[in-house]
Formats: C-alpha cells, structure tokens, sequence
C-alpha cells in the first residue's frame, strides 16, 4: 500500500521507535523566537546543557513584541539574543532584520519539502505549504530538539481535503480555510495532518498555500500541508538552483526530486473531504471559536472598532496589494482605527516601492513595523474590553488581541471593506 506525505516524512527521519506510537524523528530545522524560546534557553542553562545540535540548523528571530515595548519583552529578546551569539546561529533577525517568524523563514528559502521542522509555537503547520512536516511543540520538546536535534511524535493519521470548482472573484484562500474550519470543526482534525489537493490548490499561489496551511491548527491539526509542485520550486528557486545552494541544476531536476515527498496514489487517508468551493462566499468569525462562521453578507452592518492587516496568516506581499487596490484613494471610516502591519522588511520594502503604504497612509492607516504584537494581544494594536477588530490575523479565542475584545477573522479585502465602512460589509 502507498504511502500518504507525513508517512513518507516519518520513514525517512526515524531515528528511535521507543515505542508502538512513538515515532523519535530527526529534525532539520530547529525554529525560535523571542516568547518561547527563553523558557527553554534557561531551562538548559540551569541543567547545565546549554548547547545546541548544529547551529546551521537553528533560525531564530524576535518578532512578537518588536521593539521591546518594556522591560520583560526587553529581556526575552536579551535571552535569545545572547544565546544566538553565545552559539554562533548566523540565521537570527534582531530588530530591523526581522519579521513575523512564519513568513520571514519560508522567505529566507529555510522550509523546504521533505523537512522536518518544530518549533514553540502552535501556528509552525503553515511551514506544510511546503510539503514539510512541520508542528509547534511545549518547551520539553523544544529542549530537546535545540540540543539533540531530534522530537518525538505519535504517528499522525491524515485527512485528505479535495479543493474543486474554482474561487469566485472577492473570495480567497483565507475564506476557504474559515469554510474548511467550520466543516471541520476546532477539535476535527486535532492529532492530525491535514492534506490539501486538488485544482484549487494547484493553480494556488504559495502566499495562498501559507495561508491555508497556518490555520489547520484552528481545526486541531498538527500540520498542514500541500503537495510540491512546480509553484513550490519557483518560489525555492532562488534558494536552491545555481544563486542559492545549488542543489539542483534545473527546475525540472528539483521538481522530480520533489515529486517523492507527494502521497501515493493508493495511499490509505483516515478520511477524504471533497469540497466544491464555486459557491464560497466572503466569510467572517463571529464569537470566540474560529469553527463559529458567518458569511460576510449575514454580518452586514456589525459595528467595529479597528481593522488590521497583518500576522502570519495575511501580512503577505498579495495580501496588502488585495486591501490597498480596494483602500486606494478612499479614506477609512474616521470612528474605527487601521493598522497595518507589513509580515517583513522585504514585503515592507516591496509595498513601498509598489506604493501601497503610501496607499494605507493616505486612506488614515497606521502603518507599522513587522511584528506579530497585535494578534495575540501584546502590542501595536490591541483591542480595549467591549471593542472589536476586523481582522487578517488567525484565532479570535476571548481575549486574543486584548481582554474582553472580539476578534472577526476575515481576508484582507473584506478588511479592506470594513475599514471603509466602520462596520462589516459586503458592499
């Protein structure tokens, strides 16, 4: 019988099975950053086991609260500051260097098909996108894996999740994983890979694939991911044909290559979920749980208090050309606040260059540095008791982006609109 990705995944990283349903893996890549990371960092110092498996190996960046926006933050970032240096991991992004953790590591070429990846963070799945497995792990986990380079996991069963039809014009990737959550529920896929094939993913770009893959936590899963394909080696490209690593001396050599980490065609799924998108509509959370959705039409009119463009999931390059080609020489609503949040320098710089900061600064946005600070609460835009936010970011559990705040999740243009508005619209 054939195998499924995360199978093929398994096989050839197995180092120990030191039990039935334990599967110890060999990592390739160790990711950081400056919330989790020195719980560990200090954990080992105190074991006096302050080492790490191969520093060429380890990427670490400061991006949740960037700048320090006090003295707690301030020392986190000293942590892993010094620890990056203490340990000479070349791959770290202090400030003015770095971004969002999800979007500057694929951007830097560090996911690659076939890896295995953790990292301290739950929203690590959207690393998949590459046909990696890729999961967020509790501080143990990440202990072990910085200084042996290796984890340990159960065996995940995979669902398969068949896109077909075709996205309708003002519906996008982000509205597809908000339909595939509510089908799924928060707790479906949980232990789980999700698998995502397909037309709709195939004619995907890897911004989209991002997306899709960072929110399969929300349904529970440990990884989602997508099947290499020649959209996977272009955006690699640069990182591993001649001007990168070299590892391939043609786009056809590296998507044959490429090809082995894709599922057999008789590989067994737990279950497969075909889903029609031709109907899919602009949607939008509603509530505390990211299953609990509406279409953006049912929610006419619900007043808002500020709007973000950003985070992991929508602070991309296609996501801020989306929002700026509706925001473009409008004014947003003078009762809500905008704040966008470009994911990383280079986006940053590319929507200078394209004029779309100027855009958003021009319609009333605060345009603001790389940082993850709004989405969970922490900095650069949270939310006061009894306000809401129209918003690009992940998860709107109570308390997100600020105590007692709601958080609607939606995609950057429906964003877009609500900023306009003042309120949630579909106009």
């Amino acid at each position: 019988m054939g195998k499924t990705l995360a199978e093929k995944i398994f096989e050839s990283h197995l180092v120990d099975k030191p039990a039935p349903d334990t599967y110890v893996l060999k990592l390739d890549a160790v990711f950081c950053h400056e919330i989790t990371t020195p719980i560990a960092i200090n954990d080992l110092l105190e074991r006096g086991m302050d080492e790490v498996f191969d520093a060429s190996k380890i990427k670490a960046v400061i991006d949740h609260v960037t700048p320090a926006k006090d003295g707690k933050s301030a020392e986190q970032g000293k942590i892993l500051r010094e620890w990056a240096r203490r340990h000479d991991v070349k791959d770290f992004f202090d400030i003015g260097r770095n971004g969002v953790c999800h979007a500057i590591f694929p951007e830097k070429g560090f996911a690659r098909p076939g890896f295995t990846i953790i990292m301290g963070d739950s929203h690590t799945c959207t690393h998949g996108a590459f046909g990696a497995f890729s999961a967020g792990v509790g501080t143990t986990d990440l202990e072990v894996g910085i200084l042996k380079g290796v984890c340990a996991f159960k065996k995940p069963e995979t669902i398969k999740i068949n896109v077909t039809g075709a996205l309708k014009k003002g519906t996008y990737p982000k509205d597809l994983i908000l339909a595939l959550i509510q089908k799924l529920t928060v707790n479906g896929a949980t232990d789980r890979v999700i698998e995502f094939h397909g037309p709709v993913i195939r004619a995907m770009s890897m911004e989209g694939r991002l997306t899709l893959c960072n929110m399969a936590v929300e349904a529970g899963a440990t990884s989602g991911v997508c099947q290499p394909d020649e959209t996977t080696v272009d955006f690699l490209w640069p990182f591993i044909g001649p001007d990168g690593d070299a590892s391939y001396a043609s786009k056809e050599a590296a998507l044959e290559d490429y090809k082995k980490w894709r599922s057999d065609e008789d590989a067994r799924f737990e279950k497969t979920i075909d889903f029609d998108c031709s109907s899919l509509e602009p949607l939008t959370t509603v509530n505390y749980k990211p299953d609990e959705v509406k279409t953006v039409r049912e929610m006419e009119g619900v007043k808002i208090d500020q709007v973000y463009i950003g985070s992991c999931t929508n602070g991309r390059l296609e996501d801020l050309r989306e929002a700026a080609n509706i925001i473009k020489g409008k004014k947003i609503s003078p009762f809500i606040r905008g704040v966008v949040s470009p994911a990383t320098p280079k986006i940053y710089t590319e929507a200078l260059k394209e004029g779309l900061i100027e855009i958003f600064m021009e319609a009333g946005f605060c345009v603001t540095n790389p940082t993850c600070g709004a989405c969970l609460g922490m900095s650069n835009g949270v939310l006061a008791p009894g306000e809401s936010c129209a918003s690009t970011t992940n998860r709107n559990f109570y308390g997100r982006m600020g105590k007692g705040g709601m958080v609607h999740l939606m995609s950057p243009a429906s964003a877009a609109k609500a900023a306009l508005a003042g309120c949630i619209t579909a106009l």
